[in-house]
């Protein structure tokens, strides 16, 4: 299996020499999900961080009325993991599922943490790719609050177009906070201009 896409995120994100790269990536271990395969279940607690090399992963919970809300979608060359659940051991409150068939690379909590404390580089590259990931969240939180839905619709379309070929209507809607009628609307409106 090829771990070189997995090295050229190591060595961008933090800036790692590519012999401490390919070192890094040489702890990952290959793992394939089958297309509506669970990767992190509700209720238990996640154990893997998993680099998405092919694929498309939805996070997702139930709201108070028993529907699926789509939280999150990953996409090829993201870290995929439940920050809280992995982090503090702590039951994850959200489910992902393969949206595709995928394949990527993953890491125990307990290989992370060993490379935490041996590797300062390491280090570098968790804290990079929690500051994305913080920053990501943030800035979906901040436009379900001060964008509209046409202008969250053309966000999405712009940074994660794959997601328009491979995820359910319904499960795009729930993640741009909108009805399946309003998402018709606002692509019939996209595709007429």
């Amino acid at each position: 299996m090829d771990r070189s896409s997995l090295i050229s995120v190591l060595k961008l994100s933090a800036h790692l020499p590519a012999d401490r790269a390919e070192y890094i990536a040489g702890q990952f271990q290959y793992k394939e999900l089958s297309k509506g395969e669970k990767f992190i279940r509700t209720a238990r607690v996640a154990n893997e961080y998993l680099f998405l090399q092919s694929g498309m992963i939805r996070s997702f919970l139930l709201d108070l009325d028993g529907n699926e809300i789509t939280v999150n979608f990953y996409i090829a060359g993201e870290m995929v993991f439940e920050v809280a659940s992995f982090f503090q051991r702590q039951p994850s409150q959200e489910t992902f599922e393969a949206v595709t068939d995928c394949s990527g690379w993953v890491l125990t909590y307990e290989t992370l943490n060993e490379l935490f404390h041996a590797l300062p580089e390491f280090r570098e590259f968790g804290r990079a790719m929690l500051v994305k990931g913080f920053i990501a969240f943030k800035l979906r939180t901040l436009s379900l609050i001060n964008k509209t839905a046409e202008e969250r619709y053309e966000l999405l379309l712009q940074s994660k177009p794959e997601i328009f070929q491979h995820a359910s209507l319904k499960h795009i809607a729930s993640y741009l906070g909108i009805t399946d009628t309003s998402l018709s609307r606002i692509r019939k409106s996209f595709l007429s201009k």
